[in-house]
């Protein structure tokens, strides 16, 4: 295949397959479960590549450890599960408004180099983290979001339809993915672990003939990417 033209320059084969967005595999461990008064307390972003013959890959893991914005709800209960201590000299934590755009500058700069149009995010349970990172952009008052700010994808669905699974280590397993337990829950594995699986499920789909479906997509009329 090769690329489509954009204004730009050639159209990566990696926008090509997602509708010019790039997927950006996010995991969060949180304070709780309301996005607007629990603390966020770690981000890791996987960004993908796609290789010439169409093989979605994990390429680079961005991760931080993130301080509880002044007044942050924290639920013991989350941190005992998740097993962080908020006061561990070995917590290299950023501020929010530090982080944040620390990361969104890496996710813009894999945009430019796709030619994409901008990011979306993939996750398990997506919304959850998509609500999250929403409530932090808001509060930091941050103008540049690389992330569609409602449109997802989420493995814990296409898990269930790909191996009828939707508890991630399951899945993984299912899938014949190593899954440590005791790893878990922390956002880098949790992240690695999500974009390994993404990556399998549509991979595997383009080996049954699923993708590419070029000819057609070449018959479509232009769509706005921030409509839907």
């Amino acid at each position: 295949m090769t690329p489509a033209e954009t204004p730009n320059g050639p159209k990566s084969l990696l926008a090509q397959r997602f509708r010019g967005f790039l997927p950006v595999v996010l995991d969060l461990e949180t304070a709780g479960f309301n996005a607007r008064t629990d603390a966020l307390l770690e981000v890791s972003a996987v960004i993908l590549n796609m290789d010439e013959a169409g093989t979605l890959y994990p390429e680079e893991t961005h991760s931080f450890h993130i301080e509880p914005f002044e007044g942050a709800n924290i639920e013991q209960s989350a941190l005992d599960f998740i097993g962080v201590d908020l006061d561990s000299p070995d917590r290299d934590a950023w501020p929010e408004e530090i982080a944040l755009p620390e990361l969104f500058r890496q996710i813009r700069r894999a945009i430019k180099n796709h030619s994409c149009t901008r990011a979306i995010m993939v996750a398990h349970n997506a919304h959850f983290d998509l609500g999250f990172i929403n409530a932090a952009v808001a509060r930091c008052g941050l103008k540049r979001n690389p992330f569609h700010p409602f449109s997802c994808m989420d493995t814990a669905t296409l898990a269930g339809l790909a191996y009828g699974q939707t508890v991630l280590a399951k899945a993984c397993q299912t899938a014949g993915m190593a899954f440590d337990n005791s790893a878990a829950h922390s956002a880098e594995y949790d992240a690695e672990k999500t974009a390994e699986l993404f990556c399998g499920i549509v991979n595997r789909w383009r080996d049954l003939g699923g993708w590419p479906l070029a000819a057609a997509a070449d018959d479509l009329p232009a769509e706005d990417e921030d409509a839907d």
